[in-house]
């Protein structure tokens, strides 16, 4: 009896050192105080968390519960420095989920520096939804070396319960748990702290000459920062030198005067050394640097320019990089000065120059721009100079992004002014623009739908008197997009949104009798809004009737793929459902069943560090054949909803041997997509490569283009048809 006692306080014993030995509580274990949740851990988001007794080992879990709407997210996060050196980071732990849906579940990896998130991945590609058993899920990424803090976290978006235990983090392989921390030599730029507080720049009255002069000194600017060997090694804080330059160079008394300020500028950064391995811009390149600007300087300048653009730095560089496998450009190290919800006016300043010379040289999709680029600096120097307060610094800044036409372009974050400016309150219906006309095509939620007094089919005309084309006029220049499809799906979004709780609409209903009307309306969290699109219908694949496969992206999961192509092989045709965002990346594994040889599809056109301007071919990319082809019809279905991967998707598809796409216009935004920050916290995203048919045609702000065009009707709509779907069934069937 007493070597037993004896047996199990030692093992108690090494139990407790063992727990004490971990630096951090990614277990959940430890509790040292009475809160809701277990040392070191925190709230993301707005759903409830707290410590759970279902583990899947130890005493604790961390768990997630959603709210009633499932409108929201939570996150059940952890910090922890980054003070380990090495090239790779991993995140391991167990996850346990009921009922998800409208969302997903998943692990958090993230790594913060100079303020902005430097890589990140929170497993939503995945689409984990459902019930499922504790089983342990991966999360990999680069690890960079600028890293400032590290974030782990559980996180559940939409509906559900997800409950988490025994993280484990591992840096090249060694658990931080026992990994040597090593003490980080800051960066000049991160040493630099002069500017933190304030530009100390306020513009008084600017004539013509000094927007002129303005303009000029943001293209030098950003030509030094992406070609000058020494800041591209980090030795200078490029934001806080264009304050320092900036009160001399206002001053200059003349063009003369002011050159000479620039090129005592440039002098002043370092001896500009020989470059032994620059190249000249490729012959075959598809986009080549824009230099005329150049050469348009008096001669001393110019010289100067052209010197440095002969030597510019090579390789790695502080500002920018290309991801690796994708070559997507990676801005690094552009500190967004959150804290500055109102950037002063040489922040502002700083705001402009950052973003146009990241599209001058970065953007694979600049010369599909309606307005030449060139000429945007001097646009919008007013606007960002004389923008009197956040809501207008925002607004500024969201007309400066819907100006590349890029649907991936807009406003994701620090747009907090924006959205109060658009509404708090929403309606109770779904709306699109069908025939050009605004329409009710569903309910957020069905019980609201007597009160709402709105019938499915019934179109809007006029919103508290005005008539919908002048509020459309009002709005269109701050929703970014590709193409009018797409600005007008995401405008209908917003239509009826107000500060108010009502707003008067006169509507057409099935009568054809116009009628007015106080439409109510409700805040967000109270409506079934999340993700109206991406609703899901069950099952991704049935039977239709005449012995036709009927398969939708939205909810398709790998293991469906092999069941699909055996239960659907000796179907008369296949209708692809790609109207919604694909859970599943299938453009390989599901494109494969549709050719017999290997038939390339797509390539991409990418930019260059060493050379920037400079976008040159990739290879083709093939879809290879695997197996059994499949013989039948295959119809895929297309609108302004198929963007990005479902753009890319319908590319795979279209090389299929007897592939009809039939719909409207796509987004036209294809490709990875590489973030970009500004001051004020505003976050915004381009697309970073050029998607490309295999004989160079563009899908950009083309989209996919349909082999026949079909559109819904309001007469459709009214009598819940599915245009898209029965014309698919028709072309299937006909001989």
């Amino acid at each position: 009896m007493n070597k037993i006692l004896f047996l199990l306080l030692t093992i108690f014993s090494i139990d407790c050192q063992a727990q004490e030995t971990e630096k951090f509580n990614l277990g959940f274990e430890n509790q040292s105080k009475k809160t809701s949740l277990t040392d070191g851990w925190f709230k993301w988001g707005d759903y409830e968390l707290s410590i759970d007794s279902i583990a899947h080992s130890g005493r604790n879990s961390g768990k997630i519960t959603s709210d009633q709407t499932g409108n929201s997210f939570g996150s059940i996060a952890y910090k922890i420095p980054a003070n380990y050196a090495g090239k790779k980071i991993k995140l391991e732990g167990f996850m346990k989920i009921k009922n998800v849906e409208k969302g997903y579940a998943g692990l958090l990896l993230r790594v913060d520096g100079n303020g902005s998130s430097l890589v990140f991945d929170n497993m939503q590609n995945q689409n984990i939804t459902g019930t499922k058993d504790w089983q342990k899920y991966t999360i990999s990424l680069d690890y960079p070396e600028e890293g400032e803090n590290i974030f782990i976290a559980g996180i559940l978006s939409g509906k559900g319960e997800a409950w988490f235990d025994d993280f484990v983090l591992s840096i090249d392989g060694e658990n931080v748990q026992t990994l040597k921390e090593g003490k980080k030599e800051l960066s000049k730029v991160q040493l630099d702290k002069e500017f933190d507080n304030g530009s100390l720049i306020a513009f008084s009255k600017l004539t013509s000459k000094s927007m002129d002069n303005l303009a000029l000194l943001g293209r030098i600017w950003g030509f030094l920062k992406y070609h000058h060997p020494e800041i591209a090694k980090g030795n200078y804080n490029w934001d806080y030198e264009l304050f320092r330059f900036l009160p001399t160079y206002t001053k200059a008394k003349n063009d003369m005067d002011r050159d000479k300020l620039i090129i005592s500028w440039i002098n002043s950064l370092g001896e500009i050394e020989q470059c032994k391995n620059c190249k000249s811009t490729d012959k075959n390149a598809f986009l080549k640097p824009d230099l005329n600007w150049i050469e348009n300087q008096n001669d001393a300048l110019k010289q100067k320019l052209l010197h440095m653009y002969d030597n510019r730095s090579q390789g790695k560089h502080y500002y920018v990089g290309m991801a690796i496998g994708v070559g997507n450009p990676e801005f690094k190290n552009e500190n967004p000065y959150s804290s500055m919800t109102y950037p002063d006016d040489g922040f502002r300043l700083l705001s402009l120059f950052r973003y146009w010379n990241m599209i001058h040289y970065f953007f694979p999709y600049k010369h599909l721009m309606d307005e030449d680029w060139n000429k945007k600096l001097s646009e919008y120097l007013p606007l960002f100079i004389h923008a009197k307060d956040e809501l207008e610094y925002e607004l500024a800044a969201i007309q400066l992004i819907g100006d590349i036409q890029d649907t991936h372009a807009n406003l994701w974050g620090g747009g907090d002014k924006t959205d109060e400016w658009k509404g708090k309150n929403y309606p109770p219906v779904h709306v699109r623009f069908i025939e050009d006309q605004l329409v009710v095509t569903d309910y957020y939620n069905e019980e609201l739908q007597n009160e709402a007094g709105l019938k499915i089919g019934d179109v809007i005309t006029r919103i508290n008197g005005k008539p919908i084309q002048e509020i459309l006029k009002e709005k269109s220049k701050y929703y970014p997009a590709s193409n009018v499809p797409t600005r007008l799906r995401d405008i209908s979004a917003d239509m009826l949104r107000s500060n108010s709780n009502k707003i008067e609409i006169e509507y057409i209903s099935n009568d054809a009798k116009t009628q007015n009307k106080s439409l109510k309306l409700y805040p967000k969290d109270s409506l079934n809004i999340y993700r109206w699109y991406r609703k899901s219908d069950g099952k991704s694949y049935k039977k239709l009737d005449n012995n036709i496969g009927y398969v939708t992206l939205q909810t398709i999961e790998e293991e469906d793929i092999s069941r699909i192509k055996s239960e659907f092989i000796d179907t008369k045709g296949i209708i692809i459902d790609i109207r919604n965002y694909p859970s599943t990346f299938v453009p390989f594994s599901l494109g494969s069943f549709f050719v017999s040889s290997s038939t390339p599809f797509v390539k991409f056109t990418n930019g260059n560090v060493d050379n920037p301007g400079e976008f040159t071919f990739t290879n083709s990319i093939e879809i290879p054949s695997q197996g059994k082809t499949y013989k039948g019809k295959l119809v895929v279905l297309v609108n302004e909803l198929s963007q990005s991967q479902a753009e890319y998707t319908s590319m795979a598809f279209r090389a299929g041997e007897n592939t009809t796409i039939i719909g409207s216009t796509t987004a036209g935004a294809d490709g990875n997509v590489s973030a970009i920050m500004l001051p004020g916290g505003l976050r915004t995203m381009i697309s970073g490569i050029g998607v490309n048919y295999p004989n160079g045609e563009e899908t950009q702000r083309i989209g996919i283009v349909p082999d026949i065009e079909v559109k819904p009707t309001i007469k459709g709509i009214r009598e819940g048809k599915d245009e898209l779907l029965e014309k698919a069934i028709e072309i299937i069937l006909k001989q």
